[in-house]
């Protein structure tokens, strides 16, 4: 097929496009290369995927409506996974208008051309983010979320809105996936995993949000990229058993579904870095503070519906993706083993 991935020089998008290509799809990579994290990393995932046969990279911003048009008006895609969005829960504090630039004003463009160009399917990424204060575990697509605790989960809130819109009004196959704390090499500079490594590896603390009590269901990569294939490939039908007396959140008599992507086992944040620890071969300096405006104590995600529908569940243990990251880590800056 030919795909368009957004933010295919991204973390995500990175791996996914690889593997898209491994199986013989061509991808057309969009990305604005922003410098909200190091932009040399972003610019090495994509010196990878240029040496792929049926590669084609597009620098653009999803906000400039124009040159969407553009890509859209040239290829006939099959598939659109949209992965590019402004991140981050704390930077959604410092920058909100980003938020609403990227993750608002660039989704629409995506749905508009989806739209208008007949595109089969539209897959995107929403986050666990979303279930903001809901406490009760584990979190299912099947519960209520209409009290996000960050702007960034309020925008993943109003995407999954966005695109039920459009899935209602104009038959738009649409998929939202939420991910639940994505780690693995080529990871996000940003990220709990990636800075609690370069910070041990130079010997200087960590900081260890709400003294190490929370719980994180970590999910590696290509457990996350499984997924997004999978339903990339399953473009949805409207849901007949829908009922608007008693509505689920999760499906629609239009044709929309969201998924949990998760490990599906929250892992405490303090065992978390005693992986890593053993993974390094050192000990970290621990700074233990409190938690911070925006962040959730606990993500645990319920995946049947992705086991039913998908008939695949994410089951990557922690010890094996750590150390597949500190791996790439050494390698790629260039970090002996002492």
């Amino acid at each position: 097929m030919r795909i368009l991935v957004t933010g295919a020089a991204g973390f995500i998008g990175f791996h996914l496009t690889r593997r898209l290509l491994d199986r013989g799809d061509t991808v057309v990579g969009l990305d604005n290369l922003n410098n909200y994290y190091d932009v040399g990393l972003k610019r090495n995932r994509l010196m990878l995927l240029d040496q792929e046969k049926g590669f084609n990279f597009i620098e653009a911003d999803l906000i400039d409506a124009d040159s969407i048009q553009k890509v859209f008006d040239h290829y006939a895609f099959e598939r659109v996974v949209n992965l590019a969005a402004q991140a981050g829960v704390r930077y959604s504090l410092e920058n909100p208008r980003a938020y609403i630039d990227a993750n608002i004003v660039g989704f629409l463009n995506i749905l508009e051309n989806c739209r208008h160009y007949d595109v089969p399917h539209l897959v995107y990424a929403s986050s666990s983010s979303v279930y903001g204060a809901n406490t009760k575990m584990p979190f299912s697509v099947h519960h209520n979320v209409d009290h996000p605790v960050s702007l960034y989960a309020a925008s993943k809130k109003s995407n999954e809105l966005m695109a039920h819109t459009y899935s209602y009004l104009f038959r738009l196959p649409t998929t939202g996936l939420r991910f639940f704390t994505v780690y693995g090499p080529w990871g996000r500079p940003d990220m709990a995993l990636f800075l609690f490594t370069k910070a041990i590896l130079k010997g200087e603390p960590i900081q260890v949000f709400n003294h190490g009590k929370m719980r994180r269901d970590f999910t590696y990569v290509d457990d996350i990229v499984e997924g997004v294939i999978r339903v990339t490939d399953k473009i949805p039908a409207g849901n007949d058993n829908w009922s608007g007396d008693k509505p689920d959140p999760a499906s629609s008599t239009a044709p929309y579904r969201i998924y949990n992507i998760g490990n599906h086992e929250p892992i405490e944040l303090l065992h978390f870095i005693d992986v890593l620890e053993k993974a390094l071969g050192q000990e970290a300096q621990k700074e233990f503070i409190s938690i911070q405006p925006g962040d959730v104590p606990v993500t645990y995600a319920n995946v049947e519906a992705l086991e039913k529908d998908l008939d695949f569940l994410p089951n990557t243990p922690i010890e094996e993706g750590i150390q597949r990251f500190v791996a790439w880590y050494r390698d790629y800056y260039k970090i002996p083993v002492s």
